[in-house]
């Protein structure tokens, strides 16, 4: 299943650490974040719970870049 998310981040490089934190993240097959539209689109693991798998990727973007945000 993919869904994408609205996102606010302060610069590319910001969004390329949430991109990665996010790819490491349990449950997450694939993700791609776009700065210049400012969304995140996530692919996820067959079976995985997308809202349990949104919230710890919130978790681990705030560890490398505290001040974005997605839109869940």
């Amino acid at each position: 299943m993919k869904k994408t998310y609205k996102i606010e981040v302060d610069c590319a490089n910001c969004a390329n650490k949430m991109e990665e934190a996010a790819k490491n993240t349990d449950g997450v097959k694939d993700c791609v974040v776009n700065y210049m539209t400012l969304k995140m689109k996530v692919e996820f693991d067959e079976g995985a719970d997308v809202d349990s798998v949104m919230q710890n990727v919130l978790t681990n973007c705030k560890k490398v870049e505290d001040e974005c945000e997605i839109y869940l």
